[in-house]
């Protein structure tokens, strides 16, 4: 397999311990009374209030994604649109969370790359086709990452098309409100059902800003959002890997725009840079201006910390002990 660049190559590959009451936990994240909407860890608390906070920051000059953002983040229906897509992933996938706070927290990375694009010099293809300004290119952005992934809640099997069009009549609706034009408002449309659609390894991303999307979803990949999978009895290299990654930095990169640091506790968690983000990067529009480094903490130490310290197969799964 090739490696992305930039990244360095860890191994000792530590499997792992953890216990846990199936229905006892269930019962805890399956809010009663809240219809279909998930009680998430308080931990993913954190991670709405940083992800909320980065979107704020980054859209404050731009008076469209501004609006955008006001109306979006309280419409019923594209909450309504969460709640199910989570329940689906969660509740009956045993999947990471793929709802609001997943959204967000893809949303405000797609947004601090752009950002770093745009001081670097790097226009995105809106701009350099001159179809729009870069108050339009915050909202592409932004809209792609908050719709990316409603379309699990008709199911995982694909769910970039059924994003797509359920998408569409949202977009509709809202967008109405900012754009007069009606023809820029669609080709607005244009551009975000393409990040959407996109936004998967499998499937060519061919603008920057659906590289944006795309690369986003997969630094989405911290501890905090694996546990859910993992104690809910979902134990692979996928969720263990997960659980690996401490922290992901997007900074300015000091020979590229855009330098994205992985802080892994354990070497597993190479598994989710090469599977889940160095996918998305390789021959995608960004790759020119991405660096990616991975990196064990602390720096220095020999030895991982453990994640699992026994494993049974039950079936077809794998259950700790």
């Amino acid at each position: 397999m090739t490696k992305p660049k930039g990244f360095i190559p860890l191994s000792n590959i530590i499997v792992v311990n953890c216990r846990f009451n199936l229905v006892e936990l269930l019962a805890k994240k399956v809010g009663l009374g809240k219809g279909f909407e998930l009680e998430l860890p308080s931990s993913y608390d954190e991670l709405k209030k940083n992800a909320e906070k980065t979107i704020a920051e980054s859209i404050r000059k731009y008076p469209k994604a501004s609006k955008f953002w006001n109306i979006v983040k309280d419409d019923p229906e594209v909450n309504a649109c969460w709640d199910i897509a989570d329940f689906i992933a969660v509740a009956k996938l045993n999947y990471n969370d793929h709802g609001e706070i997943h959204a967000k927290v893809v949303a405000a990375n797609a947004l601090k790359m752009l950002d770093l694009l745009l001081d670097s010099g790097v226009f995105p293809d809106v701009m350099e086709e001159r179809a729009g300004d870069d108050d339009d290119e915050h909202l592409i952005v932004l809209a792609g990452g908050l719709l990316h992934d409603i379309g699990n809640q008709v199911h995982r099997e694909l769910h970039p098309l059924h994003s797509v069009y359920l998408a569409i009549p949202i977009l509709n609706r809202l967008l109405s409100n900012i754009y007069e034009d009606k023809e820029i408002m669609y080709e607005v449309r244009g551009h975000i059902l393409h990040t959407i659609y996109a936004h998967g390894a499998d499937v060519k991303d061919l603008t920057i800003e659906a590289s944006l999307i795309g690369i986003a979803d997969g630094t989405d990949m911290t501890k905090g959002r694996g546990r859910l999978a993992f104690d809910s009895g979902n134990v692979n290299i996928h969720t263990v890997s997960a659980l690996s990654i401490e922290d992901v930095k997007i900074v300015r990169g000091s020979e590229k725009p855009i330098e994205i640091r992985i802080y892994m506790n354990n070497s597993a968690g190479i598994f989710q840079v090469q599977e889940t983000l160095g996918k998305k990067i390789s021959g995608s529009p960004l790759e020119p201006y991405v660096d990616v480094i991975a990196i064990t903490t602390p720096e220095g130490e020999d030895r991982d910390e453990r994640i699992v310290r026994r494993i049974t197969i039950s079936g077809r799964r794998f259950v700790p002990k």
